[in-house]
């Protein structure tokens, strides 16, 4: 009865999601694409106080937008949003996205919704002028797109900082044994920290799974200072606030389900999924911070049971799932 990740312990374990991340290393920053393979209903929930996104609005419930053809995580703060840009022109020129007429002569409008984090500040040449790389690593990203990719410093991760240390791109999934499979991906790029202070254990060691980030737990007698943030930018009382650290977080998350859900059912979703951020990170949803969640839907299983406790169980897997993707993403890349 017991569930379990599935078979790569990645978000694409949820049927008809690709993956597909790019870089440039002399830059020190990096894009990631999720790509449903047929449209998908998505929703989102924005809970960090700095957010920079992009056809956020467009997502609620009681909008004429239902359903998205990717979504663009990217680094790079405001110049990042243009990766967006480069996965919309892409998959318009390919035919896919809305058609408000059937009409071969009037281009499709690809809805691509895009959160962005803050990487500028970190080591790369970021004198790019009037030309910021983020356009074309969005198209390489969406051409990369496949079941399998790289965790840790790579895609919107690459040139993530998880409160002190490194942060990255993490993933993680889960499948019960009656068919629901629920994924998450995650760039971690909190300002918050991720592991409990003078220890090695994630926040989230609760939810591993296997030693999926290394299996450390605290000890016994733990006890905790609740004003001590431990390895998070900045200390109340012991490490004052850097110049920057105010201004460059932001973790940018992505859950999704095999399950049909409706958008407002998405929307309740992503909302209980925002839980798995302040399972995994602390501090969470902080004034310098744009965390965001989205939840898509790939409808490849209908379920008819009760849908209130339905939307209750997998709201509770996604943010069990994503504490788990977030503390993936720092342990792939060496944190």
């Amino acid at each position: 009865m017991s569930a379990r990740p599935g078979p790569a312990n990645l978000i694409t374990d949820v049927g008809g999601l690709l993956v597909g991340s790019a870089h440039d290393a002399s830059v020190g920053t990096g894009v990631t694409v999720i790509r449903p393979e047929a449209r998908a209903v998505t929703a989102v929930v924005v809970a960090g106080g700095g957010p920079g996104t992009r056809e956020t609005d467009a997502l609620a419930p009681d909008t004429l937008v239902d359903a998205v053809d990717a979504i663009v995580f990217s680094g790079g703060s405001v110049y990042g949003l243009a990766a967006a840009d480069g996965v919309t022109a892409a998959l318009g020129a390919a035919g896919h996205g809305f058609a408000l007429f059937p009409n071969s002569a009037i281009p499709t409008s690809p809805i691509v919704p895009a959160a962005i984090l803050y990487d500028l500040a970190n080591v790369g040449d970021k004198a790019w002028g009037e030309s910021p790389p983020y356009r074309d690593l969005g198209m390489q990203a969406l051409a990369d797109a496949k079941p399998a990719f790289d965790l840790g410093r790579a895609g919107a991760g690459f040139g993530a900082r998880a409160g002190g240390g490194p942060g990255g791109l993490g993933s993680a999934s889960i499948a019960t044994h009656d068919g629901i499979v629920v994924g998450a991906l995650a760039a971690v790029n909190s300002h918050g920290a991720v592991k409990m202070p003078g220890s090695e254990a994630f926040w989230a060691w609760p939810y591993e799974q296997a030693g999926e980030f290394g299996g450390a737990r605290p000890s016994g007698d733990y006890a905790l200072d609740l004003d001590d943030w431990g390895g998070a930018k900045s200390n109340p009382g012991i490490r004052p606030l850097p110049p920057m650290a105010g201004r460059t977080n932001t973790t940018l998350c992505c859950v999704a389900t095999n399950v049909a859900l409706a958008p407002a059912e998405a929307q309740r979703i992503a909302k209980m999924a925002m839980a798995g951020v302040a399972r995994a990170v602390r501090p969470a949803f902080a004034p310098f911070d744009g965390d965001v969640v989205f939840c898509l839907s790939t409808a490849q299983v209908e379920r008819s049971e009760h849908r209130p406790f339905m939307l209750a169980r997998i709201g509770e897997l996604a943010a069990s799932t994503l504490a788990r993707a977030i503390a993936r993403a720092v342990f792939e890349a060496g944190g």
